[in-house]
């Protein structure tokens, strides 16, 4: 089993045909939440993934093995939610309102300008239809926000930045939400 125990987000500082060339690992969001797990890469190594406690991993990020080898991941495409305004009567203000909700219920979710993504639920599913969204189920890379001061923040670990503003709060970048009784 080859170890890989660093992360290097979107292969920043890398030449891009490095990461062109590197073996690739496709994961799926539940996956790229934990700091440690088993996997086998696009070549058929088998990898052990050891990275600092908290850590979460993107689609795009390199991590580089114990050999000096550099493994490119991939999000996978998964059940994911599609949430657009309606069609005929919708606008974006309806899907400002959508993430607002999703939001008060510490849901991961993905942002996009004409669209949002969560996980699967049924009982959310039938609450943005009730607020006339059309809900779709497809299979589709899920890159949910890391949160207002990046992912790691999002997990209770500060890295030395000085703009927390004495906020307290610890909601975890992968629906781990230890501060509410959900």
């Amino acid at each position: 089993m080859l170890i890989c125990s660093k992360r290097m987000p979107q292969g920043q500082g890398l030449a891009k045909v490095l990461i062109q060339r590197a073996a690739s690992v496709t994961l799926d969001w539940d996956t790229r939440c934990k700091s440690r797990f088993d996997a086998t890469d696009s070549t058929g190594r088998q990898l052990g993934v050891f990275l600092p406690r908290g850590t979460v991993v993107r689609g795009g990020d390199v991590l580089v093995a114990e050999d000096g080898s550099l493994v490119r991941v991939e999000a996978a495409a998964q059940t994911v939610l599609r949430i657009t305004a309606c069609a005929e009567h919708g606008t974006p203000f309806d899907l400002m309102r959508a993430a607002y909700h999703l939001g008060n219920r510490h849901v991961p979710i993905e942002l996009r300008a004409d669209h949002l993504k969560i996980e699967p639920d049924h009982v959310l599913a039938e609450l943005l239809r009730s607020m006339h969204m059309t809900v779709a189920e497809v299979q589709e890379p899920f890159e949910p926000e890391g949160g207002a001061y990046g992912d790691n923040a999002m997990l209770g670990h500060d890295h030395g930045h000085s703009h927390h503003h004495g906020h307290a709060h610890d909601h975890s970048a992968c629906g781990h939400d230890h501060t509410h009784g959900h």
